[in-house]
């Protein structure tokens, strides 16, 4: 998902059919920053109740979720 002006992206998007949505960014790097978010931040304010979830996929080692309620998931988990 991008906006027109190109703003703001979300890498991937999975809507349900009630229209709530879970998004994903996927990352190079093990460590997730506040800059790798910024745009799951952005949708979380857009959307509010309709994000049901939003995470990094990274190629660290330990998911684990974020102070602000980021999921940050290693692609290797997601294959196990």
């Amino acid at each position: 998902m991008r906006t027109r002006n190109g703003d703001h992206e979300a890498d991937l998007i999975v809507a349900r059919a009630d229209r709530r949505v879970v998004a994903l960014e996927v990352g190079l790097a093990a460590d997730v920053s506040g800059e790798d978010v910024r745009h799951l931040h952005w949708l979380r304010e857009r959307l509010g109740d309709g994000l049901l979830d939003a995470a990094v996929i990274t190629t660290g080692r330990e998911a684990y979720r974020r102070e602000d309620g980021i999921a940050v998931i290693p692609a290797a988990l997601l294959g196990a």
